[in-house]
């Protein structure tokens, strides 16, 4: 499994959006998407401070994608 990259919320969204999630809602820092299959991600944003590994990992396992998947999306 290749490391996970360091990237900030908004790269993280884009990425995510290039696998079908879209917006849901927004509750203060926390960005809300879902994808047709009704899997539930949550993104924190904290201005341009980059993404933790760990919460990334829960990202994208939340999201149901394999890292090397969402690797992929952010080319």
């Amino acid at each position: 499994m290749p490391p996970l990259p360091i990237i900030t919320a908004k790269e993280c969204i884009r990425g995510l959006e290039k696998a079908g999630f879209v917006f849901s809602r927004q509750k203060g820092s926390h960005y809300m998407m879902k994808d047709n299959r009704e899997h539930m991600v949550v993104i924190p944003i904290h201005g341009r401070k980059e993404i933790p590994r760990g919460t990334l990992n829960g990202i994208i396992d939340d999201a149901g994608m394999e890292v090397e998947e969402f690797i992929e999306l952010l080319k």
